[in-house]
């Protein structure tokens, strides 16, 4: 027995049981994760907004109602993103675990009553508490004070990630719009190539293997037409299921153009730097790695005291004689000496300071590897934008010319568009490629790339690459070396019009063309309100009258050429 006194015993059982506890919250804050986020460019998340307000449902509203850029896709994927509800869970769970682990066991209360031979009883009460518990409790709250902040910082990184998720998402679902108009207007072109086709070979002027020809290359457009609209679908929906949204939610209008690459890329040096000191996933493993040495260094001082316990006993006499005082009871180490728990302990620790050592390793070489590959992108999209898309565009050029003094057909000079519309194509994902790199670059570095902060220039929209000649002069300062003033061609005979809904609000009237042969009629609702006016195709010259040459001899003006080409 050790002599202490009774009451200050008790007092020092119930000071330190409560102290563990009062000075703790059940519910994470929202300073919790919005520092970490805000020094790292990401966007304010107000968790209360989680569960739905009125000032959530307005603002909901009133960026559906504009078209969506990016800015705004992020906004609604914070307030209506079932993932950021997830990670808010996680945050709370990981509450809940600090809380836990500040608490000690609740005291035990005994009561013994013994009957003595002859008459009489004696009662025994007493009330005990883990001493290990006790003696831990300051390092216990130590620790999970640190295993909080390594909660933080996952659920940090993972909202951190459902951002990068949701803007390459946007930049794949604007990429695949603007791609199924330009396949769109492929088709339409082959369309007309194949419709006039079929007017020479009935007048003779071609042969029939030529015809088909024309008219597989024009099926094949269709068929390319019909898959990128498809996947400009899908990516709509995986950009629905990011934002959260569903039924009406869903009816908006998306932005049609993609930034340019920023005037100057970051150096990979100071991404590097940035990525060691502020990469979240890097600075979790540090933590957790520091509540594990920590832990090991308290199971080497502690691990003889596995079950030991104090407390304080009263036992009442039959004789009414009373004896009262603390008590203590100590586990002897004889069989179990903690072995198991060390070793186990340590492990754990080389365990946690090999996935720092990975964690570090990946981030430094990660961020070198995709700085290479954006400026190698970069340089792609300068490629494009600087030569392939002007010298696409000077030879319609000059092709227009030489058709308009008959030194070649009109099948050359639209296959000549045609290409060029591949070339812009190649343009437009070659940007989008860009994009999706350098969200992964600002994944690795666990942050917002300092270069951001230029993003100012745009590409030419879909409406403006097949908008109307007569239109004011487009500005190509921002994408140099584009001279557009070789867009206008004649335009292809009328045919029946193909499905466009795709591109709601482009006029398609004077940029008809034939549906592929025998294919059933297709609909150009959703390309409504383009004006190709300036994008004609070359006029249909007439046929000649001329006697129908066999199918295997070849007039002598023919002319070979090709469809479809991708540059």
């Amino acid at each position: 027995m050790i002599t202490l006194p009774s009451r200050a015993l008790l007092a020092l059982v119930l000071t330190s049981a409560l102290a563990g506890c009062a000075s703790l919250s059940p519910q994470p804050r929202n300073a919790d994760i919005t520092e970490l986020l805000a020094e790292r460019g990401g966007p304010a998340v107000d968790w209360s907004a989680v569960a739905g307000t009125d000032e959530e449902a307005e603002s909901l509203e009133r960026w559906l109602s504009e078209p969506m850029t990016l800015d705004a896709a992020t906004r609604v994927a914070m307030l209506r993103s079932p993932r950021l509800r997830e990670h808010y869970a996680r945050l709370g769970l990981a509450r809940a675990e600090v809380l836990e682990a500040v608490e000690i066991e609740n005291p035990r209360l005994s009561f013994q009553r013994m009957s003595i031979d002859g008459g009489g009883h004696n009662r025994t009460t007493g009330l005990s508490m883990p001493l290990l518990d006790l003696l831990l409790l300051p390092a216990k709250a130590r620790l999970a004070a640190t295993d909080y902040d390594r909660a933080r910082y996952d659920v940090a990184g993972a909202v951190l990630d459902t951002v990068a998720d949701v803007e390459a998402a946007w930049y794949a679902y604007v990429t695949a719009r603007q791609v199924a108009g330009m396949r769109e207007a492929v088709s339409e072109a082959a369309e007309a190539s194949a419709e006039l086709a079929g007017r020479f070979h009935a007048a003779g002027n071609i042969s029939a293997l030529q015809l088909a020809q024309e008219q597989a290359a024009a099926s094949q457009a269709y068929i390319e037409a019909l898959q990128a609209r498809a996947d400009a679908g899908r990516h709509r929906l995986a950009l629905h299921t990011l934002l959260g949204l569903r039924g009406e939610e869903t009816n908006w209008e998306a932005s049609d153009s993609l930034p340019l690459p920023v005037p100057a890329e970051d150096d990979p040096e100071q991404l590097a730097r940035l990525a060691g000191d502020g990469n979240l996933g890097v600075l979790a493993a540090r933590a957790e790695a520091e509540v594990l040495a920590d832990a090991l260094g308290l199971t080497r001082k502690l691990r003889w005291f596995g079950g030991s316990e104090i407390g304080y006993e009263r036992e009442r006499e039959a004789d009414g004689a009373r004896l009262q005082g603390p008590e203590i009871s100590l586990e002897l180490p004889i069989f179990n000496q903690g072995q198991a728990k060390l070793a186990r302990a340590e492990a754990r620790l080389m365990e946690a300071l090999a996935r720092v050592q990975q964690a570090e390793l990946a981030a430094d070489n990660g961020v070198r590897m995709g700085a290479q590959t954006v400026a190698a992108l970069r340089d792609v999209v300068d490629i494009h934008r600087q030569a392939l898309v002007p010298q696409r565009e000077a030879i319609v050029a000059r092709q227009q010319e030489r058709q308009n003094f008959m030194l070649i057909g009109v099948f050359e000079l639209i296959q000549a568009k045609v290409a060029e519309y591949d070339a812009y194509q190649a343009y437009l994902e070659a940007v989008r490629d860009y994009w999706l790199a350098r969200v992964e670059l600002a994944r690795l570095v666990g942050r917002r790339l300092p270069s951001d902060a230029g993003i100012e220039a745009r590409t030419p929209s879909l409406e403006e690459i097949l908008g109307p000649g007569e239109a004011p002069a487009m500005d190509h300062s921002a994408h140099g070396g584009m001279d557009h003033s070789t867009h206008e061609d004649a335009k292809p005979a009328d045919a029946e019009e193909m499905d466009h809904s795709m591109h709601e609000g482009m006029d398609h009237s004077m940029h008809k063309a034939a549906k592929p042969a025998e294919a059933e009629e297709a609909d150009h609702s959703m390309h409504e309100g383009m004006d190709h006016s300036g994008h004609d195709m070359p006029a249909d010259p007439e046929p000649a009258d001329v006697p129908e040459k066999s199918d295997d001899e070849a007039p002598s003006d023919q002319h070979d050429h090709h469809h479809g080409a991708i540059p």
